[in-house]
């Protein structure tokens, strides 16, 4: 396992689901973790099961579509941890299920502030010490209908697509200053998620209803792999690649020696090396 050690990550949505799979993993490869979440009881589990295991976590209790709590939890891993050397945008809900044309603003709303604007004020609030220190690496979590059309979840998909495009442009930005950027798609995961799509039944449509029955199941994408991808785009050996959009299942090990066309793992899914 490649390893981390005394790196500050900051992990948002560390409570649960994905984010807290991650926070487990980067723990164990030696990370100073910063836990960030809305709820305290999930942050007060993840902070002891990351102890448990002889790891160091920081509990930091705040809400992503808020930008001054956001620069407030930087500043307490800065003093706490030594500063973020690696951002992990986490936080997501899933919003309305069903017809588009039913939906209520304030329903969208929450999806847009939480999934796009969160990831914003994360990026926002790590980047200066990033950009000072030359060095840094952030990964976005992506999700189903980034890359494609998914019915009855266009503002999930929406918003996961706005932030795909997001690390692409924030790639451009900030690439001469040696810090990385990129989104990775974990691939479908037994989640609070996937209980909500079983409870909407029909109005998830058949497809995704039956993925969300199997996932249930299976458990979905291997833990290993997915923590695996998130620590090779954290560490120096992928400090050539940024602005991409890379699948827990894409061949990404091959990245690491492979010269990519500019295309190449972004949205238009140009996937030749």
């Amino acid at each position: 396992m490649l390893t981390l050690k005394e790196k500050g990550v900051l992990i948002t949505g560390a409570g649960r689901g994905i984010g807290k799979r991650l926070a487990l993993g980067f723990a164990q490869a030696g990370a100073r973790v910063g836990l960030l979440s809305r709820s305290q009881a999930e942050l007060d589990a993840t902070k002891l099961e990351i102890e448990h295991a002889g790891g160091a976590a920081l509990r930091i209790r705040a809400d992503v579509r808020d930008y001054e709590q956001l620069s407030a939890a930087v500043d307490r891993m800065r003093v706490v941890f030594g500063g973020v050397h690696v951002l992990i945008a986490g936080s997501a809900v899933q919003g309305p299920i069903g017809p588009f044309v039913e939906g209520k603003p304030k329903q969208w709303l929450e999806v847009l502030e939480t999934n796009v604007l969160g990831v914003m004020h994360a990026c926002r609030a790590v980047l200066p010490q990033m950009i000072e220190r030359r060095s840094g690496k952030i990964l976005v979590l992506s999700g189903a209908g980034a890359a494609d059309a998914r019915p009855n979840f266009a503002t999930f998909a929406a918003s996961k697509a706005a932030v795909v495009r997001f690390v692409e442009t924030l790639a451009e930005e900030i690439r001469d200053h040696n810090v990385q950027v990129n989104a990775l798609e974990p691939g479908d995961t037994y989640t609070s998620m996937t209980d909500e799509i079983i409870q909407a039944g029909a109005r998830a449509g058949s497809k995704d209803l039956e993925e969300a029955e199997r996932v249930r199941i299976t458990g979905g994408a291997s833990p290993e792999k997915q923590t695996q991808l998130a620590l090779f785009l954290a560490s120096d050996r992928s400090n050539h690649i940024s602005g991409k959009l890379i699948h827990v299942n894409d061949d990404w090990k091959r990245l690491e020696h492979g010269n990519m066309h500019p295309a190449a793992y972004t949205l238009r899914r140009v996937q030749k090396v």
